[in-house]
């Protein structure tokens, strides 16, 4: 189901059903889970990547076009909040995609999205970056709700964003990235992240990383002949729940794919905020001062002059065969 998003839809819906079953009322996905990650950008060159990127933009989908609305379906019917990572198309650039976010309620409507604000490394020759619009908390049943795509997480100044505006359950989506620096070990990098989250703003941490799967890696031979090697490194993969004390609820996954359960209980962030809490009494907001521009950016500001638009509601002119 690799770059397919009708079958990575109804995969989503049936996974959504099944941690519902089990008591989820929150459930999130990996980054860009529809309908795939672009893997090539980091095994080959871009000229190469070029006929990827094209069957990756003709494999995405709009926020609100058919494929979502069936994810919605699913959180409608299941009860349950959902945060979705998907491939989305622009409404006005053919070729241009977002790495999004999608965060959708027990009743199906959706609270917002984030995009990903910069695209990491390799990532550049795929997605655009979204803006300050998105970096938003939703006041939900289970708690105030943020997230963040991946390297976003080691972002101080986007996490601080969320922080301030109150989040407590925090969503840290992921791909998995076996070839990352050999030196690297990304399972850790992913759960040392979520632990950092946690640790300093006092919140719990929902990771949900994609892995790789035998079929992407198939995919992906067909670009380079050893893309296996490549792409079957372990400790690639962290999914896990992370306290506010910086340490597991319970034991994670790595490079195993699975839902992961936790019950969490968000008065447990109320003593540790007592130790530090860096948005309220931890803090010198006379000396430090962020400013977040929220206001979404477009490609065009349309200003149309009043003067020479035409009244719709007003009566219209009599026909010139019509007058005397």
């Amino acid at each position: 189901m690799y770059l397919d998003a009708g079958r990575t839809v109804e995969k989503a819906a049936s996974l959504i059903g099944e941690a519902a079953a089990n008591g989820a009322r929150l459930v999130v996905f990996p980054e860009v889970f529809i309908p795939g990650y672009p893997y090539w950008n980091w095994i080959t060159d871009p000229v190469t990547g070029s006929a990827w990127f094209e069957e990756l933009v003709r494999a995405s989908v709009f926020a609100d076009g058919p494929e979502i609305a069936r994810v919605r379906a699913a959180a409608k019917a299941n009860d349950c909040y959902v945060v979705m990572g998907l491939n989305e198309r622009s409404p006005v650039s053919l070729g241009a995609l977002y790495n999004t976010l999608l965060f959708i309620g027990p009743d199906g409507g959706v609270l917002g999205k984030h995009r990903k604000l910069v695209p990491t490394w390799a990532e550049k020759l795929t997605w655009t970056g979204g803006d300050g619009s998105s970096l938003r908390v939703y006041d939900t049943a289970i708690g105030p709700l943020g997230g963040l795509a991946c390297g976003e997480n080691t972002n101080t100044l986007a996490r601080f964003t969320l922080l301030a505006q109150g989040e407590l359950v925090h969503t840290a989506s992921y791909i998995s990235l076996p070839v990352a620096p050999p030196d690297y070990d990304m399972a850790e990098a992913i759960k040392l992240r979520s632990m950092s989250h946690s640790f300093e703003g006092k919140v719990f941490t929902i990771t949900a990383t994609s892995t790789v799967s035998d079929e992407i890696i198939t995919e992906m031979e067909k670009i380079r002949p050893d893309a296996r090697a490549l792409l079957e490194r372990k400790s690639s993969a962290y999914s896990g729940i992370i306290g506010p004390d910086g340490r597991e609820v319970v034991p994670g996954l790595i490079d195993d794919e699975g839902i992961v359960y936790a019950e969490i209980d968000l008065g447990k962030c109320i003593q540790p905020k007592q130790m530090h809490d860096i948005t309220g009494y931890y803090n010198r907001f006379d000396i430090f001062d962020l400013r977040v521009n929220q206001a979404p950016q477009a490609a065009v500001q349309l200003k149309t002059d009043p003067a020479t638009t035409p009244d719709v509601n007003a009566a219209p002119m009599p026909d010139d065969s019509e007058q005397e």
